[in-house]
């Protein structure tokens, strides 16, 4: 089944985004056909109405601090037995009111519209996606300056947002999260609903809330560093590699590390520095979160019309069930 939603539909042409902004500039794009955002105030109210959603996949930050959980957050009883943790609307709804900014986290894996936009998005770049939803209160910030490993689309939901998105990092030694100085600021706008902001990855940045109430979906787009390239490389190498679990003396035990080294040489002999970055690539998109349906409808579908094509007309002389034998000693 096709997807609803395309990477296009958020940054236009595809192929001069990939060449000319990717990696390279923040950019904002202003689609003429506004992109309907998968979840909304009203569908977040819904979800939140439940009181379901487990506290693990949200946060409240004010001021800069992190508001603890249990300020947002309360015991669900089920069958008389009391769960803690899960997010309760009606404490979101006051932490807003003293200027809170509530962060969903994994949306994709809670929310299926969403999972239907980060796995169209990965599926076009090759690449592990994932969603989180921000609410700020006008006039309030909810991250200090920082910078993300990753790669961020936002799409404005509601209201409005300054944003300012500084330098990059000046090489690949530096760390995602808040810094003291951004460089030289790059671009500022007040990102208006339907509109989208590209922030390459490293880029440091930072936004606040302007007219309304201010919610955006930001889409982190993962890429492999360092430490994933490593795996993928023992990956690699050891491919088709098959060792004795056990050897039973030093004569095996040298017999085996010597199968070791020569099949690590061979492989590596044969391996691109492409097919390691793409080994690791797959790797992480297979993190990705996969939202499977238990297809129930049509089991019970199929259920139905089995049950009446083998079902026995019931009434007089009709065979009752079979009785099963029982032995006799």
């Amino acid at each position: 089944m096709s997807s609803p939603f395309s990477l296009g539909q958020l940054v236009g042409e595809v192929e001069e985004f990939l060449t000319t902004t990717w990696r390279r500039q923040p950019a904002v794009f202003r689609p003429e056909t506004a992109v309907e955002p998968p979840l909304t105030l009203a569908g977040l109210d819904a979800a939140l109405t439940t009181g379901s959603l487990p506290s693990c996949y949200a946060q409240v930050t004010r001021g800069g601090a992190t508001v603890p959980a249990e300020a947002y957050s309360t015991p669900r009883t089920i069958h008389q037995t009391a769960y803690p943790g899960f997010v309760d609307g009606a404490k979101v709804r006051r932490q807003l009111d003293e200027g809170g900014t509530l962060l969903l986290r994994c949306v994709e894996q809670w929310h299926a519209g969403t999972a239907a936009l980060t796995a169209a998005v990965g599926r076009e770049l090759g690449r592990k996606v994932e969603a989180f939803f921000f609410v700020t209160p006008q006039g309030r910030q909810g991250l200090d300056i920082h910078r993300d490993d990753a790669d961020v689309l936002v799409l404005q939901v509601n209201g409005s947002k300054q944003w300012h998105v500084h330098a990059g990092p000046a090489d690949g030694d530096w760390q995602p999260g808040p810094i003291a100085d951004g460089g030289p600021e790059l671009l500022s706008l007040q990102l208006q609903p339907g509109e989208v902001l590209y922030i390459p990855r490293g880029f440091a940045h930072y936004a606040t809330g302007q007219d309304g109430l201010s919610a955006h979906l930001s889409l982190t787009i993962r890429e492999t560093g360092g430490a994933h390239l490593y795996k993928a490389l023992q990956r690699v190498l050891a491919k088709g590699l098959r060792l004795t679990p056990r050897p039973l003396d030093d004569e095996a035990l040298t017999e085996q590390a010597r199968l070791l080294l020569d099949h690590m040489a061979d492989r590596l002999a044969a391996t691109t520095p492409e097919q390691v970055v793409a080994a690791a690539r797959a790797a992480l998109l297979a993190e990705a979160h996969r939202s499977t349906s238990p297809e129930l409808t049509a089991l019970a579908a199929t259920l139905a019309a089995t049950d009446t094509t083998d079902a026995q007309p019931a009434g007089p002389g009709a065979p009752g069930p079979a009785v099963p034998a029982v032995p006799v000693s």
